[in-house]
């Protein structure tokens, strides 16, 4: 049996590390091509400029807020128009997955610059397209995970808190995943087995999450650099990017796609809604009560979501709640790597299940 683990090929992570921008660039070409959130385009670029450009000339384009096919194809026919030699993603999310797709479609070097730590995706070698209209489409697999990460702590820290808390709630999910593709041999995101190191990087996550995420909330509402912050960024960045890619996604992501049938969720971030995946899934591979109410207990201390109502579905009917589940059940959805078949009929279960025992706390 193969197992395959998957990096980033260098990850730098501190206060002002945006210092080390232009340096880090400049060892892949010698014009860069920034794609920025329009808050980095309006306020942290302009502050940062003169010591990238001064170093790698870089063409700036303001990013226009949805990972679509249609805006990675402007994207790239600019960054082709200037001749770039490398690309950098700088924001969010869906910057950072648009800036990988970019970057595979010319075949150029890629750096990424997360200024908020709310998902995993700037160390994977995975984007994930959505509509214009910001429902899920599909996953977009990448021959290699980005060149370089570079995590300015002390950019992450001056962000609502409620990214943070939503990269957590991303990280949540992984070592749950992870363990249900350990239990049924099912592949990672290369198709492979997870290797040990994966695994032991998914329960790290988990661990370091549970133990710093809320002296890390406070520190971030507070626009501090401590350590728990440093930690939780750490966590859900590259240990939970890490332990999804080489160690597999199961029910809680598969949830998270169905979620995103409903318009009404799409005011939620990612994080937020894999959260309820995650709870909802903590039934369905029924977990024993004392994980049951950790998990709980944790989302509900940091504020990530617990039931429907909190991500905008107080009202859902059983109609709209089963398309939610046929869309999480769909073909090659990661929910098949459960170790168990899973139904529609079983999705429906245990998402008004989780629903239903998060009422039951408040």
């Amino acid at each position: 049996m193969i197992s395959t683990t998957l990096f980033p090929g260098r990850y730098v992570q501190g206060a002002d590390a945006i210092q080390r921008l232009g340096k880090e660039l400049s060892r892949f070409g010698q014009k860069g091509f920034a794609i920025c959130t329009p808050i980095v385009f309006e306020t942290i670029w302009p502050a940062h400029q003169d010591g990238i450009q001064n170093i790698i000339p870089c063409k700036v384009e303001r990013f226009n807020r949805e990972c679509s096919d249609e805006e990675i194809d402007r994207l790239s026919s600019i960054a082709e128009e200037h001749q770039s030699e490398v690309i950098l993603g700088i924001g969010g999310g869906k910057t950072l997955d648009t800036a990988k797709a970019v970057a595979h479609h010319l075949k150029l070097p890629l750096a990424v610059a997360p200024t908020i730590a709310s998902t995993d995706a700037p160390c994977s070698s995975l984007s994930v397209v959505y509509t214009q209209s910001g429902a899920f489409k599909r996953y977009l697999l990448l021959p290699k995970n980005p060149d370089l990460v570079l995590v300015d702590t002390q950019i992450i820290a001056q962000a609502p808190a409620r990214f943070i808390v939503s990269g957590m709630g991303d990280a949540l999910a992984t070592w749950f995943e992870a363990e249900s593709c350990k239990a049924n041999h099912a592949g990672n995101m290369s198709g492979d087995m997870g290797s040990i190191t994966a695994f032991a990087l998914a329960e790290l996550c988990y661990k370091t999450i549970i133990e710093y995420g809320y002296l890390a909330k406070i520190a971030c509402e507070a626009h501090v650099v401590s350590p728990a912050l440093e930690h939780v960024v750490e966590a859900n960045i590259l240990l939970s990017g890490l332990g999804f890619e080489s160690g597999g996604l199961a029910a809680a992501h598969a949830i998270h796609n169905g979620l995103t049938v409903l318009k009404q969720t799409h005011q939620s971030f990612h994080g937020e809604k894999v959260a309820m995946g995650t709870l909802a899934s903590l039934f369905l591979t029924d977990k024993p009560m004392y994980v049951i109410d950790e998990v709980f207990s944790f989302c509900e201390t940091i504020g990530l979501p617990t039931t429907l109502g909190d991500i905008g579905l107080g009202d859902v009917s059983d109609t709209d709640l089963m398309k939610v589940a046929e869309a999480t059940c769909a073909k090659g959805e990661t929910i098949h790597n459960e170790p168990r078949h899973v139904t529609p009929a079983m999705v429906f279960s245990v998402v008004k299940m989780a629903d239903a025992f998060g009422r039951s706390r408040k």
